[in-house]
C-alpha cells in the first residue's frame, strides 16, 4: 500500500495544503510565506527521503502563530494518515545531528500517545522571518497529531539558525527510522500489547 495522505484544513485564521509520501525521494516544494520556515521544511523532506508539498497562508497581520502551529498540528496528521494501521513500522527513532558548532538530538515514538518535551533556547527572536519562539507550538502541533512522543534537545551551539537546521535535520532522521518498515514484521504492530495508545 501507498503510504500517501493529503491534508487540506482551513480556520478562520489559516489555510493549508499538505501532500506527503512517506515513500518518496526527498523532494519538498513548501510555500508559507515565511522563508526561512519554508527552509526548515523543505530540509525536513530532503533528509527524511519524504516527499511533501506545503502550502499555507495566515493571518500574518496578527503575527506568525496561528500559520506556524496549524502547519505543525496539519503535518502531524498528514503523517498520520499515511502511517495508516501502522503495522510493520519500527516506531521509534532517534538522530544526533552535529552541524558546526552545534550538537542536536531528536527522538520520535509513534506510541499513540502525545507527548513534547523541548529543550532549546535561542539568543535572538527572529532567525530570517521566523519567530523562534513558535518552533516549541510547531512540534507541539506535530506530536499531538502524530500522536507521538517526541523530543528535542539542543545539546550544544551558539548560533540559532545552525540551531534550528540541526533540529529539522535530526527530525527528518528520527521520523525516517521511526516510519521505516521492518521487512520481518510488517504484519504486526510494534507493541506487544497489540494497541498504539
Amino acid at each position: 500500500m501507498k503510504r500517501i495522505a493529503n491534508i487540506k484544513r482551513t480556520t478562520r485564521e489559516t489555510d493549508i495544503a499538505i501532500a506527503l509520501n512517506l515513500d518518496g525521494q526527498g523532494r519538498a516544494r513548501v510555500d508559507t510565506t515565511i522563508g526561512f520556515f519554508d527552509h526548515m521544511l523543505e530540509t525536513l523532506g530532503k533528509h527524511g527521503a519524504f516527499d511533501l508539498r506545503i502550502r499555507a497562508r495566515g493571518d500574518r497581520r496578527v503575527d506568525q502563530h496561528h500559520l506556524v502551529e496549524d502547519v505543525g498540528i496539519a503535518l502531524g496528521q498528514a503523517f498520520d494518515r499515511a502511517l495508516g494501521r501502522r503495522r510493520g513500522i519500527n516506531r521509534a527513532g532517534y538522530f544526533i545531528q552535529p552541524m558546526d558548532e552545534t550538537l542536536a538530538v531528536v527522538a520520535v515514538d509513534i506510541a499513540g500517545r502525545p507527548h513534547l518535551n523541548f529543550d532549546a533556547r535561542f539568543r535572538r527572536r527572529f532567525c530570517g522571518e521566523l519567530d523562534t519562539d513558535l518552533l516549541e507550538d510547531f512540534f507541539g502541533g506535530l506530536a499531538n497529531h502524530l500522536k507521538a512522543n517526541i523530543a528535542v534537545k539542543i545539546m550544544a551551539g551558539r548560533s540559532d539558525h545552525h540551531k534550528i537546521e540541526a533540529i529539522f535535520k535530526a527530525l527528518a532522521r528520527a521520523l525516517r527510522s521511526a516510519c521505516g518498515r521492518d521487512r520481518r514484521m510488517l504484519k504486526d504492530l510494534p507493541s506487544v500489547k497489540g494497541l498504539l495508545s
